[in-house]
């Protein structure tokens, strides 16, 4: 059975570094202007999504779409008058179940960035405030106003209980929470209203939070949104002068991550006035300005969604401007969920710093081992598969050193990556070094595959993995964090997931996983697959291992699919671990007859 070609699509980098503490944190790190996940330098792609505005039964599908858009955050409002319909009567069921929503994002390997407000603005009916607070005579809203807080501090107390287990210290995946919304952009500039809300969230979500404030680069605004104990950020959009955005952040924050908290993808529409629109190429090319200053960024809207009923709020510039019922906002996903021009043009800038993307969440869900030296498989009891290795260089090397194994210590094959950026490969009775370059504190990373234990002769207690400690100029490397991989478990969930349209993008050199779907023709017979100018690798298909392939190395050229694990009446899900480096334009061949007795040659080092 021959089948036509299938292009691939990139879907994340394998390797993305993170050093762990026993416990999981998520800090900042003022001496290296950065976040620490798990004590490793960090930082975030999100994209912001309203689960108030998109039906509960389309949330994992958009989800989906920006998890496989690069993605590895997203940013979530929680409007206040959405939930306590009423004082004292709240509503968290359907689609205003938030504890569903962000459960959803968790099992979808997803981090939250999470705003509860109590003011989220976001073009919502009040900015989120209930309407019923003007019930309250003499009320003043965003302020020390007694009455305010009171209701403010009854909702929190109902909210936070909520959010707490949620919290990525906690063991979810919620890294930070947001402090109010844009208040230096607010008239009454009141401080103590900003302390209390610290004190109230530090109360109810504990010590470890990270807990930031957002407001625009003006000076004004961040004099009156900022406050000590709240890390600030700043948002801009496309056509910002980046370096002078992010000056102003430096202004009040001299030391921390560079962040854009609402990177603007477009903008909303009001009622008689023409669609806002804002071309791809010019936010793409804001995006990647930002990236290569090492900047978090959340891309406010990723998909904007709907107004539905009544909630779409209005503007008052000079003027009452009521925002109309859609909210498409010009977002990567459409108000349909459909992708965008726009879409592609971001998921194309995030694919060159795709290795930032945190699929160790999925791949290794029960977090890394630490070790002063290296584990092996056995010692992990970890049977199959693969296992990462992750170290740092504990001084400059700014000469060629020689980076080394002892005799028959990698088990089998060692996928070396210094700074994510593939070395080459270490093999058992093979090659055993590698020289590099870097400087101390780089990453250190070997992703060691078991080939296989002997099945005949002496030497059956055959054990996996870095048997003995790495060295460098035959100095011995320590402080080793472990991660057992558990792909399989992963891809048979449906990891990772192609809930995009197929779209052809470059190969790169190193482990990678690519992604596509094809279809057979109305029927499902055996046939055999052929991988034109791949490596070493594996393939799954609708889930099932197919074993591996080792193209370069030969004799063997097709792996044999079985008509059984395909699907005849929809789309076949496929799935690509490439070791080493895939073709410029990925793609499989279906054929007829297997390929048995061919020899390649093929280098075990990186070449662009």
């Amino acid at each position: 059975m021959a089948l036509p070609a299938l292009g691939l699509l990139l879907a994340a980098g394998l390797l993305h570094t993170q050093a762990s503490p026993s416990a999981r944190s998520f800090q900042l790190d003022y001496e290296h202007n950065c976040f620490l996940k798990d004590g490793a330098p960090f930082r975030y792609i999100s994209g912001s999504i309203h689960y108030a505005r998109v039906p509960r039964p389309a949330w994992r599908d958009r989800l989906l779409k920006m998890y496989m858009s690069g993605l590895s955050a997203v940013q979530v409002y929680v409007p206040w008058n959405y939930h306590e319909t009423l004082p004292g009567v709240y509503d968290f069921t359907g689609n205003r179940d938030v504890e569903a929503f962000l459960d959803l994002t968790a099992e979808l390997g997803l981090l939250v960035i999470l705003r509860p407000g109590p003011y989220i603005c976001a073009e919502w009916e009040m900015g989120g405030l209930p309407a019923w607070l003007l019930w309250k005579p003499d009320i003043i809203l965003r302020t020390s106003n007694p009455a305010y807080l009171a209701a403010v501090d009854s909702w929190l107390h109902v909210l936070l209980p909520k959010i707490k287990p949620r919290l990525y210290h906690q063991g979810g995946n919620i890294i930070s929470v947001q402090v109010e919304n844009e208040y230096g952009s607010y008239y009454a500039c009141d401080h103590g209203y900003l302390r209390h809300l610290l004190g109230s969230l530090r109360a109810l979500l504990g010590s470890e939070v990270l807990l930031f404030t957002t407001d625009s680069t003006g000076a004004q605004e961040l004099r009156c949104g900022t406050l000590q104990g709240l890390y600030a950020t700043v948002d801009f959009g496309p056509g910002s002068n980046v370096t002078e955005a992010f000056g102003a952040q430096r202004r009040v924050e001299p030391r921390g991550p560079l962040v854009n908290s609402e990177y603007y993808t477009g903008w909303l529409d009001y009622w008689g006035e023409a669609h806002a629109s804002t071309s791809a190429a010019w936010v793409a090319r804001g995006l990647e300005d930002m990236l290569q200053l090492g900047a978090s960024i959340n891309m406010y809207m990723f998909h904007g969604g709907t107004n539905f009923a009544y909630w779409s709020g209005a503007d008052y510039k000079g003027q009452y401007k009521p925002v109309t019922t859609s909210y498409d906002y010009d977002a990567p996903l459409s108000e349909a969920g459909d992708p965008t021009e726009k879409l592609f043009a971001i998921r194309t800038v995030i694919s060159k710093y795709a290795d930032l993307l945190d699929v160790f969440d999925v791949l290794c869900p029960s977090g890394p081992i630490q070790s002063q030296f290296p584990l092996t498989f056995e010692a992990l009891k970890q049977v199959h598969g693969f296992v990462v290795y992750h170290t740092q260089l504990p001084w400059d090397v700014p000469d060629p050193a020689t980076l080394g194994a002892p005799p028959h210590s990698i088990c089998d094959r060692g996928y070396v990556m210094l700074q994510k950026e593939y070395q080459g490969t270490l093999e058992r009775d093979g090659q055993t070094t590698l020289h590099v370059t870097g400087r101390a504190g780089d990453s250190l990373d070997i992703l060691v595959e078991n080939m296989g234990r002997i099945s005949f002769g002496a030497n059956t207690s055959d054990f996996k993995g870095l048997l003995g400690n790495l060295s460098l100029n035959s100095r011995p490397l320590s402080n080793w964090l472990i991660y057992p991989l558990a792909i399989d478990t992963a891809v048979q969930q449906g990891w990772p997931h192609t809930a995009l349209p197929k779209s052809s993008s470059g190969g790169r050199v190193g482990p990678a996983f690519y992604t596509g779907t094809f279809e057979t023709p109305g029927i499902a017979w055996d046939t055999f697959v052929k991988f034109p100018g791949w490596s070493k690798g594996l393939l799954w298909i609708n889930g099932f291992n197919l074993g591996r392939y080792w193209s370069c190395r030969g004799p063997q050229q097709t792996l044999f699919v079985p008509g059984s694990v395909l699907h005849a009446d929809h789309p076949n899900n496929i799935t690509v671990l490439e070791l080493e480096g895939a073709p410029p334009s990925p793609l499989l061949l279906f054929l007829d007859r297997p390929l048995y007795n061919r020899t390649l040659g093929c280098s075990t080092t990186a070449t662009e």
